[in-house]
């Protein structure tokens, strides 16, 4: 079926689609027109990127959509690795972390088109998580729209203190 022929999504699925894509739009935005040294410049205390910031909402978006699939075992990572995500490797650059993102947000999209937003997982253990909690497909989704919201507005932060740019205003 192509994207012609594909039936248009109405309701909850489109609700979830749409506004995924406003909060990555809002991402996005703050990184427009930037170079990457200057999408890696720390512009506050803080030891945030802009760049940073766009390989890591990628990223943990990639991870819950993933558990979204195959549950706990998505979700194992050492520390290190989760580290790494908010600084660009040799070879990354603003560019690649936006293709990153990109696909990523294709895979996304997909699931929420085609997953049973009813099927569950148990979470992994961790101190944030509430022991034995799990959490449904439409949970995860609602969680990587907050967590890109959330970091849209950190982004927003740096991009003004980088060069007085707002994303809205």
């Amino acid at each position: 079926m192509t994207a012609a022929t594909a039936p248009t999504l109405t309701g909850e699925r489109a609700d979830l689609l749409e506004t995924l894509a406003t909060h990555r739009w809002f991402l996005r935005h703050t990184v427009a027109g930037l170079t990457t040294e200057q999408a890696t410049r720390r512009t506050t205390v803080s030891e945030l990127t802009l760049a940073g910031i766009v390989k890591h909402v990628a990223m943990t978006e990639a991870s819950w959509a993933d558990f979204a699939v195959r549950g706990t075992a998505a979700m194992e990572q050492p520390p290190e690795e989760w580290a790494q995500q908010w600084v660009l490797g040799p070879g990354e650059t603003l560019e690649t972390v936006l293709a990153l993102y990109a696909d990523v947000a294709a895979r996304t999209d997909e699931l929420v088109r085609t997953v049973d937003l009813d099927s569950s997982h148990p979470l992994p253990e961790a101190p944030w998580f509430e022991p034995g909690a799990v959490r449904s497909a439409r949970r995860v989704f609602l969680h990587v729209v907050a967590e890109t919201a959330q970091h849209a507005g950190h982004a927003d932060i740096l991009r003004e203190a980088l060069d007085g740019q707002k994303t809205m205003g």
